[in-house]
């Protein structure tokens, strides 16, 4: 069990972000102490971790309380599940391949570019050439 700045140190999550969290039902059923503290188990690092996964390619936040709202529900959710991570998936496949076309073409303005600074480059050399004699 993890206390949460442990908890914190291994997910990389503030505490203020777990507590949010929490709050905002992304993580639920946290042990806490007599005192109050949390404590945090080996089951919720792995859910954390998979949240973290989640926000690391841009799924919004509301999108990933539908998710553990049908995840608290238990295993007659799974199908949804599965279709809302396929949705997503193919979502964040598109804009994969939105990026590579658009890094693509900066790369070819790239090569372009300095075609154009070794021309410039030649030609001042030419310049100088042609002053000089």
């Amino acid at each position: 069990m993890l206390t949460i700045q442990k908890m914190s140190q291994v997910t990389g999550l503030s505490t203020h972000t777990l507590r949010y969290y929490e709050k905002i039902g992304l993580i639920s059923s946290i042990r806490r102490k007599e005192n109050g503290y949390r404590l945090y188990s080996e089951a919720d690092i792995v859910w954390v971790e998979f949240l973290n996964r989640l926000r690391a390619i841009g799924m919004p936040i509301q999108q990933m309380q539908e998710y553990a709202a049908l995840r608290m529900k238990g295993d007659e959710t799974i199908t949804q599940r599965r279709k809302m991570l396929e949705d997503y998936n193919q979502q964040v496949q598109q804009q994969l391949f939105e990026v590579k076309q658009n890094l693509s073409a900066i790369q070819d303005k790239i090569k372009l570019y300095r075609k154009m600074e070794e021309e410039y480059e030649r030609s001042k050399g030419l310049n100088r050439l042609i002053e000089g004699s």
